[in-house]
């Protein structure tokens, strides 16, 4: 008589946090670096002001997010978070280009900078952090 082996379910890759909670932190802190720029050039921190600078950036991280579909690994540094950080600047600088608003070379290296920071560095935090955390304890 042959011997059956059990069974076992498909199990799903574990999702380290929801693809909603990462776009709302995202959509967040892109908001921050507009509004952290307007105070800095003292162009005051309206809610308008801050969505007339955002705008570029959130459109574009928002096409990024689709194309590259973040939704399936969005805790990710690499490749998410980075293509995500890259495809924002770009896609954000170009329509601020297309728009007739300021792309010099300063503000082009500050927004690779602090953009890089605020999509990149979280993920990768969350990334330690899950991995201490899953890590057995000698």
């Amino acid at each position: 008589m042959a011997r059956r082996t059990p069974v076992r379910p498909k199990t799903r890759r574990p999702r380290s946090a929801a693809p909603l909670a990462w776009w709302s932190a995202d959509v967040l802190l892109v908001l921050a670096f507009a509004a952290s720029g307007r105070r800095t050039h003292e162009h005051g921190v309206t809610i308008a002001g801050v969505l007339e600078t955002a705008w570029p950036f959130l459109l574009a991280y928002a096409l990024t997010s689709l194309v590259a579909r973040a939704w399936r690994s969005p805790a990710l540094p690499w490749p998410t978070g980075v293509v995500l950080w890259l495809g924002t600047v770009a896609g954000g600088l170009a329509l601020r280009a297309l728009s007739g608003a300021g792309v010099a070379l300063s503000f082009q290296l500050v927004t690779l900078l602090v953009l890089g920071v605020l999509l990149v560095v979280p993920r990768a935090v969350a990334r330690v952090v899950g991995w201490r955390r899953r890590r057995p304890v000698a």
